[in-house]
């Protein structure tokens, strides 16, 4: 029976608290959360609150409740140095140091490390640390993406489009971001079909998780500002429908060349979770960006599909044998719609706004599983906070009844709340093949 620490309090811990708390090991549950989960709580032996910076808090935690190792979830405590701080107490860890989490944490730590190892999947860049040479390049480049370099919460990237059309307004964002952080990156806008692809690594050997296509847009149609993601969906034969074996193949073998160019750079095996975001695009397979964790909402479509025991699955990855452990995953279909404060993603002076603290009712969700992000259970009820407040997820054997049920799990919740009925639906799927469609006629 294994004492297991998680830290994050989002629903991707959730999902992970189920994962961890099914295996046939029967492990005790220690979570360390920033704000209570109700969901985690129930799963866990016992809960701590506390700030992700406070890695003592963590550490003490761990060593007092004599934990085996640690899970860690969001992005936030590996760049505080969690696993280090884990590391240095004796205590292994699920989840990169600070020095390898910069593989999220520095979008232009990657790119470099792509350029530097000949990796294949770059797009051209450059990094700004002042405004001298901006507007150079950005002539040269026919569209353009500026992106802070540091953690954003997945919003800080700007696209030439949709946040702004003119390359005025580009320079204009690049002083604005120059202000906040020390560098900028801007890079050349590809345009194709995304898709994330989440990877296990033990330093050594990487092992694909079914691809899952997620959708940041705040409104029906791929419409509004971008979000955390508001829904995402995964397909029964561990394809999507718009994807080729060969393209999961390909961003395979680009993560299997990062994990081992990262170790070569830095002299550090990672061990946890590699997450590409892709894009299949007229001259080939792009990589956008790459995450340190699993995603959010993305965790919540291939967890509940995992087959192999998912505690021995984390052993393996500390103590580098992935690849004596088969992986396996059920082959069904699922679809997560998240349900959202109806002013979430809205100016702070629009109506909806005060939904953002609102309480809310769950009625019969039939078969559809929930996972609770952020909210606050308080002895009068349910309240959603600042952000994304329930992920609801449908599995199936088939994507059709997949998202049937979750879009009827969405409707038993009461309250203030909006969500994206059109996530897994063959109207919003039928465009992207189409899409896909007209991109693969100019592939070289």
């Amino acid at each position: 029976m294994p004492n297991i620490l998680l830290v994050g309090n989002g629903a991707r811990e959730h999902v992970l608290a189920e994962t961890l708390a099914r295996s046939p090991q029967r492990p005790r549950l220690f979570a360390y959360m920033k704000a209570n989960n109700p969901g985690i709580a129930d799963l866990s032996h016992e809960t701590r609150l506390g700030g992700y910076g406070d890695t003592e808090a963590i550490v003490d935690l761990a060593r007092s409740r004599e934990v085996d190792f640690a899970v860690i979830g969001p992005e936030d405590p590996l760049h505080s140095g969690v696993v280090d701080a884990l590391q240095t107490a004796g205590i292994p860890a699920v989840g990169p140091s600070r020095s390898l989490a910069r593989l999220e944490t520095s979008k232009a730590f990657t790119r470099g490390l792509l350029e530097k190892y000949g990796i294949p999947g770059n797009v051209a860049f450059r990094v700004f640390t002042s405004m001298t040479g901006v507007e150079e390049f950005l002539a040269g480049l026919r569209e353009a993406v500026v992106k802070p370099d540091g953690l954003t919460g997945g919003k800080g990237v700007m696209v030439q489009g949709d946040h702004f059309h003119a390359k005025e307004e580009a320079l204009a964002i690049c002083r604005r971001m120059l202000e906040e952080h020390e560098r900028v990156i801007v890079e050349e806008k590809v345009v194709g079909e995304e898709f994330s692809l989440q990877c296990l690594c033990d330093g050594e050997h990487v092992v694909a998780t079914p691809p899952v296509q997620d959708h940041k847009r705040r409104f029906v149609d791929d419409k509004g500002p971008n979000t955390g993601g508001m829904g995402s969906y995964s397909c029964a034969d561990h394809l999507l429908p718009f994807l080729r074996r060969e393209d999961i193949m390909a961003g395979l073998e680009i993560t299997r060349l990062v994990a081992a160019a990262i170790r070569r750079e830095t002299g550090e095996s990672y061990r946890g979770i590699m997450y590409g975001g892709f894009m299949i695009t007229s001259a080939g397979l792009r990589l956008l960006e790459y995450n340190a964790r699993l995603g959010d909402p993305e965790a919540m479509n291939i967890l509940p599909l995992l087959e192999t025991d998912f505690v021995a699955l984390c052993g393996a990855i500390i103590h580098g044998a992935l690849d004596r452990l088969p992986v396996s995953f059920s082959p069904q279909a699922t679809v997560c719609k998240y349900i959202v404060p109806k002013g979430y993603g809205l100016p702070k002076d629009h109506p909806d706004s005060q939904s953002i603290a609102a309480r809310i009712e769950v009625g019969d969700t039939g078969g559809a599983r929930l996972y609770y992000s952020s909210v606050d259970q308080r002895e009068d009820g349910l309240y959603m906070t600042t952000s994304r407040a329930i992920g609801v997820v449908g599995i199936a054997p088939d994507l059709e009844e997949a998202e049937a049920m979750a879009e009827r799990a969405v409707t038993a919740v009461k309250g203030p709340v909006a969500h994206r009925p059109d996530i897994g639906t063959s109207a919003l799927i039928d465009k992207r093949i189409r899409h896909m469609a007209e991109i693969r006629k100019n592939l070289p």
